[in-house]
């Protein structure tokens, strides 16, 4: 999946953490980014969408 173009954007859970933060790319059809902010020329997740959504259900829970 390709995460060129993506607008990058610090997750509102992240807080204040000593710069242990994720940022998430939701901008591109059919794709979601997520990548460490403190490493942005690092490596970055690629998720569908529909799976994309099932976590966050999931993570939501606890």
């Amino acid at each position: 999946m390709d995460l060129i173009g993506a607008r990058w954007r610090k997750s509102s859970k992240s807080g204040n953490n000593g710069g242990d933060c994720v940022e998430v790319a939701d901008n591109l059809p059919g794709v979601i980014g997520v990548r460490d902010s403190k490493d942005l020329a690092g490596p970055a997740l690629a998720f569908d969408p529909a799976a994309w959504a099932r976590f966050l259900v999931l993570v939501k829970r606890g």
